[in-house]
């Protein structure tokens, strides 16, 4: 992939400009990693505060509580999603809040108050239960940074782009802990290029982000798995699942964009929220696993520890929770419940092979699964695989059944549907002139 706009990136440190562009690099990778400090913070203040329980993890919490307190604390935030949303689109107008629209279409530039307050407001409702992650807004404050270091730096519209995009997945790196894999994030999925001028950019924000926030928050895997291997028959299996999941992913992007395209409008959007959110606490009292980002379920999944029927159960409810919560209006990222989502069609994919093959864990179908949905519903295989690999702390002894299910899948979303997760804002003239630019070579 190349960009027709990287010539102006200063390649070196003798090129014109290149102090005040390097200097924003600087402070886009401090800026953004204060910022996961801050967001992190919050988030656990406010879940803390919200499903006091006996440890920091989200799913005791909410099963420690009673069925009342859930849907009580969802309702209250579909309160909070419908004032907090008409309060925003009041403050701010022109561009919207999409980063990736915002980075093709507008040279990155975004509203500052309108993103910063989606931003919070994104991060307090994460904390509450809703069935969405709190990459969106670590993203929009990385953005808002960068969009501040380009205007201090009299920056060109190319620059920005690119910076913009930096600033995003380096609050994706630092508050994962994955700065290669950050890097790549805002390459391969926000920027669409790849190129030696673009990557050095990159890898410092994210890499200067990453340490910042390690100063404060754990240095340590976000999932933790076995030393699973590989095998003959976890590569057979892979080869079978990926383009599976590739069609799964293509479901779930259209989806996702129908919802998106569907939010609601005026004063709808005071009601809808409360009326979803209050639905996904009565679906709770039964199911508490429909809460949250879809960490929790994962980490089971990867472990093996999901009952074959509750992984069917979640597989259709945690997908419809996540679209019902985005439909109404909920802003919140989409990263970790699509791994959530591969994690739970690898394991039900896994239980099938297993009942005719047996011998592998199921925990390793649902890694596979998970890499495998990544890549599809983001279409971007490299920065999949990679961030897989940083967030488990493991990939290489079952990195050829990963690889062979990472491609397989997305070769068949790519083939079905041109539109990624992150593009399903985007309208079909969008979508449209944006793979003729990242085509160009």
């Amino acid at each position: 992939m190349g960009d027709p706009d990287s010539s102006e990136v200063p390649g070196t440190l003798f090129e014109s400009g290149a102090g005040r562009f390097w200097l924003a690099v600087i402070v886009i990778g401090l800026g953004t990693g204060v910022g996961t400090i801050a967001l992190t913070l919050l988030l656990e203040t406010v879940q803390h505060w919200a499903w006091p329980g006996p440890s920091s993890d989200l799913l005791a919490s909410v099963n420690a509580t009673s069925a009342w307190h859930r849907v009580s604390i969802l309702l209250g935030a579909g309160v909070l999603t419908g004032v907090g949303q008409l309060v925003l689109v009041r403050l701010s107008s022109g561009n919207g809040i999409d980063i990736t629209q915002a980075i093709w279409f507008s040279a990155g530039r975004l509203p500052t108050i309108r993103t910063l307050g989606s931003a919070v407001l994104s991060v307090i409702l994460v904390g509450m239960g809703v069935s969405l992650r709190r990459e969106g807004a670590p993203k929009q404050v990385g953005a808002v940074i960068a969009n501040a270091a380009s205007d201090k730096g009299r920056l060109s519209d190319s620059q920005r782009r690119l910076l913009v995009a930096c600033g995003a997945g380096s609050e994706m790196a630092a508050a994962y802990g994955v700065p290669l894999g950050g890097a790549l994030f805002a390459l391969e999925l926000l920027r669409g290029a790849l190129s030696l001028r673009l990557v050095l950019p990159a890898l410092m924000t994210a890499l200067i982000a990453t340490a910042v926030s390690w100063t404060v928050l754990p240095d340590a895997p976000t999932y933790v798995i076995p030393a699973y291997a590989s095998s003959t028959s976890a590569i057979v299996w892979a080869l079978l699942a990926g383009p599976v999941a590739g069609l799964v992913s293509v479901a779930y992007v259209r989806a996702i964009a129908y919802a998106d395209r569907h939010k609601p409008q005026v004063l709808r959007r005071l009601f809808a929220p409360l009326i979803a959110l209050g639905l996904l606490g009565i679906v709770s009292t039964r199911y508490p696993e429909v809460l949250g980002n879809g960490k929790d379920i994962a980490q089971l999944a990867f472990v093996g520890e999901i009952a074959p029927a509750l992984l069917l159960i979640l597989f259709v409810l945690k997908p419809l929770a996540t679209i019902l919560c985005l439909g109404s209006g909920t802003p919140g990222g989409l990263f970790t419940p699509s791994l959530a989502l591969g994690a739970l069609l690898g394991g039900l994919l896994g239980q099938l092979w297993s009942a005719v093959v047996p011998g592998l864990p199921p925990g390793l179908f649902a890694v596979i699964g998970a890499s495998a949905m990544l890549a599809a519903t983001t279409q971007g295989p490299i920065s999949a695989v990679v961030l897989i690999m940083e967030l488990t702390g493991r990939g290489r002894s079952f990195i050829v059944p990963m690889l062979l299910a990472v491609a397989t899948a997305t070769l068949v979303a790519r083939s079905i549907e041109p539109r990624s997760i992150y593009e399903a804002r985007l309208n079909e003239e969008e979508v449209t002139a944006r793979r003729k630019a990242r085509n160009i070579v």
